[in-house]
């Protein structure tokens, strides 16, 4: 009896963890999740304490000081201008993650209100979207990206506008095709019979359940925006002022120094490199915990 006793809270324990505690629990098994985490989180932590951590101001130069190698002063070394590149990497993080970060953050709201209303309501609603949609993915992303830049302006916000603009049919397909799958679930029709509908059926008991699908690709979606706002900072359509710390942008001109300043375009491709990388891992195992299919 004491054993029955003590086992049955814990079975009700387990059961009431649901589907998004069930996912915690597997992505703190998930090596992947756990690096990814680790990643983002360090260069979340040196974006904020960036004031603190950087030993110069990155955007004041001494031109004596140009083309130094990494040396205990300056950790990797100087740029043409005599900027630090260390401290121009570390206030760099600031602007590449939050182009990111405003970017999917945009792109997911309209997105998904998109994707929300084709999949929910159907008929010429569905067909209206989904053929933008179409349209908006035949083409390439950088080129919407460059020309949507191109009309806006130079800027942060613009490039976050653009990489949104690209990232909107991804999500908008993506919720509709979730929702489209849930129309005949069990507990929808229930829902349904019970005269559920309208709004509440699609904010209570659909979107909860579609909205994995959407939060990985969300993940994933964030290191594609760190490659596409260095890329537009590498074409030299990123901020105006030349000296603003932008990991794209300090990477447009050390093609011509690489023979004697390779490390101009080392600790900034390390960097993007190491961000995009914690991204996906942290994606994959959302993905992992998140798709039963997936689950080992």
């Amino acid at each position: 009896m004491t054993g029955a006793a003590v086992s049955q809270p814990v079975e009700q324990q387990e059961r009431s963890v649901g589907l998004w505690g069930d996912a915690l629990r597997r992505m703190r098994g998930s090596p992947a999740a756990i690096i990814g985490g680790a990643i983002i989180i360090f260069f979340v932590l040196m974006a904020i304490f960036a004031p603190f951590i950087a030993p110069y101001d990155p955007t004041r130069g001494d031109l004596g000081s140009s083309y130094l190698p990494p040396s205990g002063e300056h950790f990797f070394g100087t740029n043409v201008q005599g900027q630090d590149v260390f401290s121009r990497i570390i206030f760099g993080s600031r602007l590449t993650l939050g182009i990111a970060v405003m970017s999917v953050t945009i792109g997911v709201t309209v997105g998904s209100v998109l994707g929300a209303l084709a999949g929910y309501f159907r008929g010429w609603i569905d067909a209206t979207i989904m053929r933008g949609v179409d349209i908006m993915l035949s083409i390439p992303g950088l080129l919407l990206a460059i020309a949507v830049v191109s009309w806006l302006g130079r800027g942060a916000v613009q490039i976050a506008i653009a990489i949104a603009i690209v990232n909107v049919p991804i999500f908008a397909r993506i919720l509709r095709g979730s929702l489209l799958a849930l129309r005949d679930a069990d507990y929808v029709i229930a829902a349904k019979s019970v005269g559920v509908g309208g709004p509440a059926l699609l904010l209570r008991h659909m979107l909860p359940n579609a909205i994995g699908p959407l939060i990985v690709q969300a993940t994933l979606a964030l290191a594609t925006a760190v490659v596409d706002a260095a890329a537009l900072g590498f074409l030299g359509l990123g901020p105006p002022d030349p000296r603003t710390p932008e990991w794209g942008a300090m990477l447009s001109d050390t093609y011509r120094y690489l023979t004697d300043a390779v490390h101009l375009a080392f600790f900034p491709g390390i960097a993007i490199v190491l961000a995009v990388l914690g991204f996906n891992l942290l994606g994959d195992g959302m993905r992992e915990a998140l798709d039963p299919k997936l689950r080992r």
